[in-house]
């Protein structure tokens, strides 16, 4: 089999920053609540006339240009999310045109929630491993904002917009596989923790009043917050485990970034030192499938990742689906650029 690897990485946040302060003008919270509860210090907002296509489409142009390659060398568009354009078609499809892309290669979209670019990734691995495409572009994507109910604390301080993509293509015959040690799970009987229970065909209408509206997101937090932290930690050693690593031979973990709590306890579980977990929750908050992506071009134009570095990523969301894998990192450092201006790609890091 071909070894899969990422060759480029790009991501897109929106321009307006919602700050916590701002959020309290309008919910009942303060800043105090929300860091101490999620570490979230602000979050990114779509512009009424950005749909997720157009965040996507941003951090792929970014990630093809970091690998070099033109629209038409893709062979497969992947588009992870669960805040797509439309029901039909697929966003993946929308991406495609609005890359240029002619080639009539495949374009679909991946529903798995928070864990979608962790499953994009095993399955972009399995496909250039296969022989059945060289190079995938992976998007992670979601315009979260607009499925969430802002009257409601508990769910609308967590979410934000936002966009991140790699490109996966053969490695040296040579190297070591780039992806390796995929796991991908879920729990169906779960499936009523996290969800948006209206605008689909089980319920395509919703309540006029606000209470009654059923289009936004709807979470059993505690709940969530005991699945993550026992199957992220147990998803992260599952990786590790199968290629024989040890926890001291991680150089980072890349985790949904969904509540700073979360990873800390994550941390705790698996024995993987907190200060090895990559973290910009305080300024992005959780953009579910974007989440990763979006964290790993950080922390590449960051300087944070050196070529042979051991990632561990793992994610977790509705479903409730999971999944973990073991990246090793080829990209050399990039050049340094000039400072970044808002509503480009993401250019600070915490660690």
């Amino acid at each position: 089999m071909v070894a899969a690897q990422v060759i480029g990485v790009g991501s897109y946040a929106p321009e307006r920053r919602l700050d916590n302060a701002e959020l309290s003008r309008t919910v009942e919270t303060s800043d105090a609540w929300i860091r101490e509860r999620t570490g979230i210090g602000e979050r990114r907002i779509a512009a009424p006339d950005e749909a997720a296509s157009d965040l996507a489409t941003a951090a792929a142009k970014r990630a093809l240009a970091v690998a070099g390659l033109q629209p038409n060398d893709i062979d497969m568009v992947m588009v992870a999310t669960v805040t797509g354009d439309r029901p039909l078609p697929a966003t993946a499809a929308i991406v495609q045109r609005k890359l240029g892309i002619t080639n009539r290669c495949g374009a679909f979209d991946l529903a798995a929630a928070c864990a979608g670019f962790v499953y994009g990734l095993g399955l972009g691995n399995a496909l250039i491993g296969q022989g059945q495409c060289r190079h995938v572009l992976v998007i992670g994507v979601e315009v979260l904002s607009r499925f969430v109910n802002w009257e409601d604390r508990t769910t609308c301080v967590l979410f934000g917009d936002g966009a991140g993509a790699v490109v996966l293509g053969p490695g040296a015959a040579e190297a070591p596989a780039g992806i390796d040690g995929v796991h991908l799970h879920c729990q169906g009987s779960m499936s009523h923790l996290l969800t948006i229970p209206a605008g689909g065909s089980e319920k395509p209408a919703s309540g006029a009043s606000l209470a009654e509206r059923e289009h936004y997101v709807r979470m059993e937090g505690q709940d969530v917050f005991r699945v993550a932290v026992k199957e992220l930690a147990s998803a992260c050693l599952s990786a590790i485990d199968a290629l024989q690593m040890t926890t001291s031979d991680v150089d980072w973990v890349v985790a949904h970034q969904a509540n700073e709590r979360i990873l800390e306890a994550v941390a705790q579980r698996s024995g993987i030192p907190f200060e090895r977990f990559f973290r910009n929750i305080a300024r992005y908050g959780n953009t579910s499938s974007a989440s990763i992506p979006l964290a790993l071009d950080e922390a590449y134009r960051s300087g944070s990742l050196e070529p042979g570095s051991k990632l561990v990523l793992c994610a977790l969301g509705a479903g409730i689906a999971w999944g973990s894998c073991v990246l090793r990192w080829q990209l050399p450092k990039p050049t340094p650029q000039p400072t970044r201006q808002r509503g480009e790609s993401p250019s600070e890091s915490v660690a």
